[in-house]
């Protein structure tokens, strides 16, 4: 039986090395490049608790430098406390005086995979059926490499922009705890990354799960994330007597006060955009709730419409979820304390303090502390629908995508971009690849991204930074 299994999985995996080639032959040389960028990429483990950034930085200037670039093109950067954590930053030089320097940003760390939940080994580059597996694909390996090919083919060219090209790819993004390289280059290198404006994940094309594309999003703001701890302490005492003061029913109290609060909904200038566009293409009810919240946001009806989906019902305000617990110290033993973290996902203009605030008043039991839980990030801010932004995007989403509306939108979550828009470089997630519904398994199991979604997004982009560097 051993003998016939391992048969049987040696046929399987030369089915598919032979599926994988055939793929490979019929791509373009340049294509067939960036794949074998995009596959050390995905193979090179960064995550925060196994991985190294900064050897993936290594990697990424060698190639940087057989391509043309110069060491004086490439600073690299890492602190003594996390040596592994390191970044890079390269220059491509633009012949303007006048034209301020544009960014590319990026980043490098992925979410944790163990691969005993995988189907797939998460830190092999795997194509099957159409799809790139691996962590990071989707976020955001696959647009990493298509910044550095962007690069490379730029140099190899012999190209020379007129707006400076600048390239940041950063560690730390997916953990909070972590050293966070583009904050790191905002507090102590920002001429460095100095730019009029820069170009970051967050955007991309929507399918409707069965290979259409019916959007591409434009990310113009984003939310700001927070965690809060909440806690109660008592004495305690023997669980063979109990008090109606227990560390945990408290907790637990406070808990349930959050979950049953609403925030206000609140629109900017982006979400209205978002829900007038999308609002208008759509023939159903839901589209109907869009243009009237637009309209009224008071309007509960269509508030009550649009909050069936948890993507809208997010986008319309504040939201904070329990989302770790602790408590007690003994299975015999009254508690003597209890804690969660909860996070917040704030909408912009609204401070940390303000929301910590807003807690407080919403569990309304001074036994109950609520502190913040560092870092303590910067408050977001929307950038500008500036037309020289968001035309190029428009006009060549049009060649690229034609008859697929391009519809700017919040990001809910929150990337490196709020470090940037502190130091008053806007920045903005653009369209190219596309993704599926179900968010294509980013952060969890067996994450993919439709390869030719990432080719013609890469073919997009490349003519992107070209048409605003000049």
């Amino acid at each position: 039986m051993r003998a016939i299994s391992a048969a049987l999985l040696a046929a399987a995996a030369a089915i598919t090395a032979t599926g994988a080639q055939a793929q490979t032959r019929q791509l373009r040389p340049d294509q067939q490049r960036y794949r074998a960028l995009l596959k050390e990429m995905v193979e090179t483990n960064t995550t925060v608790t196994t991985g190294s950034c900064t050897d993936l930085a290594t990697k990424i200037a060698g190639h940087l430098k057989s391509a043309g670039f110069a060491d004086s093109d490439i600073t690299r950067f890492a602190v003594p406390e996390h040596p592994k954590d390191g970044g890079i930053v390269v220059v491509l030089p633009g012949s303007s005086k006048t034209l301020k320097p544009m960014l590319l940003l990026g980043h490098l760390d992925v979410v944790e995979a163990k691969r005993a939940d995988w189907t797939r080994d998460p830190f092999a580059f795997i194509e099957e059926g159409g799809y790139f597996y691996g962590r990071g694909v989707a976020d955001m390996k696959a647009m990493d490499a298509i910044w550095v090919d962007a690069f490379m083919r730029m140099k190899e060219e012999g190209y020379r922009p007129k707006r400076t090209i600048k390239l940041a790819l950063t560690c730390g993004e997916e953990t909070t705890w972590a050293f966070n390289g583009a904050q790191w280059l905002a507090a102590n290198r920002p001429e460095l990354i100095a730019a009029e404006f820069a170009l970051n994940e967050g955007g991309g094309g929507d399918t409707d799960g069965k290979g259409k594309l019916i959007a591409q999003q434009l990310q113009v703001g984003e939310k700001a994330v927070q965690n809060y701890r909440l806690e109660t302490t008592n004495p305690g005492g023997h669980s063979s007597v109990p008090v109606p003061d227990n560390a945990i029913y408290e907790l637990a109290q406070a808990l349930t006060r959050i979950q049953a609060h609403e925030f206000p909904v609140e629109l900017n200038d982006t979400t209205r955009a978002y829900f007038t566009q999308t609002g208008t293409s759509r023939k159903d009810e839901v589209g109907a709730a869009m243009l009237a919240i637009v309209r009224n946001p008071g309007d509960k009806a269509a508030e009550a419409i649009l909050n069936t989906d948890r993507g809208f019902h997010s986008m319309l305000r504040t939201t904070c979820v329990a989302t770790l617990l602790e408590g007690g110290h003994a299975n015999n033993a009254l508690p003597q304390r209890a804690a969660a973290n909860v996070n917040c996902r704030i909408f912009p203009g609204h401070g940390v303090e303000e929301t910590q605030a807003k807690l407080v008043a919403v569990i309304g039991d001074p036994k109950v502390t609520v502190t913040l839980v560092p870092p303590v990030r910067p408050l977001a801010k929307t950038p500008p629908m500036d037309p020289k932004i968001i035309d190029p995007m428009t006009t060549l989403s049009a060649r690229y995508f034609p008859g697929v509306p391009v519809v700017p939108a919040m990001a809910t979550g929150a990337t490196d971009g709020i470090f940037l828009q502190a130091i008053g470089i806007p920045t903005y997630g653009v369209p190219g690849s596309w993704y599926d519904p179900d968010g294509n398994g980013a952060h969890g199991l067996n994450e993919r991204i439709e390869a030719r979604g990432v080719y013609v997004g890469r073919d997009y982009l490349f003519d992107l930074i070209k048409a605003y560097a000049g």
